[in-house]
């Protein structure tokens, strides 16, 4: 018989909060037994699906797109090296498009970020008179990157 894990125990090992578990459960996201005492009890492969959902996250997926993704697992199933490449094989294209957005945002951090804050010397000059307001509220430069600078 395969020991349980308590949730106390696949926090602590998988370095995720109990309560971020208990969502995860909620979303779909992994599965556990109840003990007679009503706990939850985890099978041990719920650490890969944990893993999985961690990384997936800090990809930028959405839960509905990682809950997409694990219900193509047979149930109860954690990721093999096989469907990790599978289901992982289309991020690259989003990892390659959040790290030219941050290499953006990195060019941007010693200019002023040209969104008519107001709030930047430079500002005066970059976005005379508040003309960035006239594209709309918020970093509306940075947003459309740079492509939709306002007339002068």
């Amino acid at each position: 018989m395969q020991s349980l894990l308590s949730i106390g125990d696949v926090s602590k090992r998988s370095g995720v909060a109990a309560s971020a578990l208990r969502f995860y459960e909620e979303r779909g996201l992994l599965s556990s037994e109840r003990s007679r005492a009503g706990h939850r009890r985890y099978r041990r492969e719920v650490l890969r699906r944990v893993a999985f959902v961690v990384f997936a996250q800090r990809v930028g997926l959405s839960l509905d797109e990682i809950g997409d993704a694990l219900a193509t697992l047979p149930a109860g199933s954690a990721p093999t090296g096989h469907d990790w490449a599978r289901l992982s094989g289309t991020w690259t294209v989003r990892i390659d498009e959040r790290i030219r957005e941050l290499q953006h945002l990195r060019a941007g951090l010693d200019v002023c970020i040209g969104c008519g804050c107001l709030s930047l010397e430079q500002c005066r000059l970059a976005n005379p008179g508040d003309r960035a307001a006239s594209v709309g509220p918020g970093p509306r430069l940075w947003v459309a990157g740079c492509a939709s600078k306002p007339r002068r």
